[in-house]
């Protein structure tokens, strides 16, 4: 089942001065479904990204289609871009530090998104947030609604962050180089559980960062960008063994001795 289809998206500036910062961008995402984005710094990757939620920054505006679980996002008003944020689709960012909230206890920032979105009592929040915190394989998880963010390390913040997004059950989750701050083992245990997570929810996930290799174990469709157009897409395997366009080759010679496609351990 189709769950995103995202037709010649178009992101500029709304003063219409200068070239789109996203140009005829289209690509589709399934239920259940890894769809990998690759490119370098500035190829409009994280703002295809924002535009999912309704999210671009100020003086940037979008336009084409992005049609999500059989509606246009584009034409929803404010309220409508509220209950889509969070509920159904979900994100979560690079840098776990600046996504937690430094000053709230993690329980505050896992019961209120939970109250709100999906009107549970305080108890029921904090039930429901123990659970969570034990989905994504955290010890002692009553005892960390207790914590701020600044007593937990990267890999811990960065699953209490996937906890967060993952809280009212998003049909399509946006993970924006969530891995990158962290070192080799605990990069692949965030890769290990969102893999466990889209397979046991049939979630469907855009995964944004610019490693090939790490994409080469969890994407099952590839879509390489550059100066904010798709240049390359296609099945991934198909895509590492035999890339057609030079840009997606240089980023393949730029990873060094990795045997491509990389064994996909992580799904056995």
């Amino acid at each position: 089942m189709t769950l995103l289809s995202i037709d010649r998206l178009r992101i500029q500036r709304s003063s219409g001065l200068g070239d789109p910062l996203v140009s005829d961008v289209s690509f589709t995402v399934e239920a259940g479904e890894v769809v990998g984005v690759v490119g370098e710094s500035g190829s409009g990757k994280t703002l295809t990204g924002l535009s999912l939620l309704g999210l671009l920054p100020d003086g940037l505006s979008a336009s084409g289609s992005l049609v999500f679980n059989g509606r246009e996002l584009l034409t929803q008003s404010r309220r409508e871009w509220e209950r889509t944020r969070g509920r159904e689709i979900a994100m979560v960012l690079q840098d776990p530090s600046s996504s937690l909230h430094p000053m709230l206890k993690l329980g505050e920032q896992l019961t209120d998104h939970l109250r709100l979105h999906l009107g549970l009592r305080k108890a029921q929040a904090e039930a429901r947030a123990i659970e969570l915190l034990e989905r994504v394989h955290l010890r002692e998880p009553k005892r960390l609604l207790g914590q701020y963010a600044h007593q937990l390390s990267g890999g811990m913040k960065q699953r209490v962050s996937i906890a967060i997004a993952l809280a009212c059950g998003p049909k399509l989750l946006i993970a924006d180089e969530p891995t990158t701050a962290l070192d080799a083992n605990i990069r692949t245990g965030i890769i290990a559980l969102l893999d466990e997570l889209r397979r046991e929810s049939g979630m469907g996930i855009i995964f944004v960062t610019h490693d090939l290799a790490m994409l080469s174990s969890i994407a099952d469709r590839l879509n390489v960008f550059r100066n904010g157009e798709i240049v390359e897409a296609g099945q991934a395997d198909s895509v590492f063994r035999n890339p057609q366009h030079p840009y997606t080759r240089v980023l393949l010679d730029a990873v060094p001795q990795v045997p491509w496609p990389l064994p996909k351990e992580i799904h056995s």
